[in-house]
């Protein structure tokens, strides 16, 4: 008993000693308001990994984590300083770039190396290639950023843009009409409307995905993103999160489930289930590309940075000349050997 006493006398002495410090810790850590491009996802674990884990506490960061609308949303929301840090498609800032001068956001960790734009289908339109859509309707919101990259999609693939009919709907119609037969094809991310169409019925093998990467338009995707006078303010804010993000898409890799479970703690409704094929596509399709495999997480090779700012120029009728460094900086990305991820 004696001793117990004794040990459990050190043991209160030692948290009592600790205490000050911890708190004091807590106290200078820098809060930061993160949030990412659409309802929460499978992807978005790296996020949930991190906090769960305490990578971010580790970089002396305080961490709370929203949900978004919309890359173009989000962009906004950054822009505006109501959030610190976005999660949002890097083809939506250019636009947001050169119409907003004063207020770009700054991409500095390419998460997505390839984007997930497509065309969708399914196999009873008899489409299969790109080259078969003309003389077809194709239903996507107005600014649905793979339908405003048609333009450069269609050039690099020798279609006339005005064979096609558009069908302007609303973001949460659009798999509804194209399993409802009003239109022949949609456009969106793969990563939302392929899990969107299953989730309404659609055998997966039933659905025809025609990626924009796969057909010649290689354009980078989703990145961390934050204000242009954020980096000048808070550089080592920025450098940390960049740093806890990547040690989150590492911890994910390594244990997708557990991951997973930290955006179910977040969303009940979240399911894991379909979040799980959702992230291996993800994985697959954007993050474990030969780039990255070759040359770390988080690397741009700037050829293509500059096809993705000028087919985004081209798309939107941008008579502009928007710099590189207006759009994103791998200034605060660590050595190389710190980015290379697990197989």
């Amino acid at each position: 008993m004696k001793r117990r006493t004794v040990l459990l006398g050190g043991l209160n002495a030692g948290l009592a000693l600790a205490m000050p410090w911890r708190l004091a810790q807590a106290q200078s850590a820098t809060n930061v308001k993160f949030v990412v491009d659409f309802t929460y996802q499978g992807n978005h674990a790296i996020w949930g990994l991190a906090l769960a884990q305490g990578l971010f506490g580790h970089e002396g960061l305080s961490v709370t984590m929203d949900r978004g609308y919309g890359s173009g949303d989000t962009i906004v929301k950054v822009a505006s300083g109501a959030y610190d840090v976005g999660f949002a498609d890097v083809n939506a800032a250019v636009k947001f770039n050169v119409q907003n001068p004063d207020k770009r956001v700054i991409a500095v960790l390419q998460v997505f190396n390839r984007t997930l734009s497509a065309f969708i289908t399914l196999k009873k339109s008899g489409i299969t290639d790109p080259k078969q859509l003309p003389g077809h309707t194709v239903g996507a919101p107005e600014a649905d950023a793979s339908r405003l990259l048609f333009p450069a999609f269609a050039k690099k693939n020798g279609i006339d843009p005005a064979t096609i009919t558009w069908k302007s709907i609303a973001p949460n119609l659009r798999e509804t009409i194209l399993i409802q037969g009003q239109v022949d094809a949609i456009t969106g991310f793969t990563s939302s409307s392929l899990f969107n169409l299953i989730s309404a019925g659609v055998p997966r093998e039933d659905v025809v995905l025609m990626p924009y990467a796969k057909y010649g338009l290689d354009l980078y995707g989703n990145a961390v993103i934050v204000r242009e006078d954020t980096i000048k303010a808070k550089p080592d804010m920025v450098r940390g999160f960049v740093k806890a993000t990547i040690e989150g898409t590492k911890a994910l890799i390594k244990d997708p489930q557990a991951g997973l479970a930290t955006m179910h703690a977040r969303d009940p409704m979240f399911d894991v289930a379909l979040e799980a094929d959702r992230l291996k596509l993800v994985l697959d399709e954007a993050i474990l590309t030969p780039e990255v495999k070759k040359n770390g997480f988080g690397s741009v090779v700037p050829e293509r940075m500059d096809l993705t700012i000028k087919s985004n120029l081209e798309a939107n009728g941008l008579n502009a000349d928007l710099k590189p460094d207006e759009l994103y900086t791998t200034s605060f990305l660590p050595p190389q050997a710190e980015r290379m991820l697990p197989a």
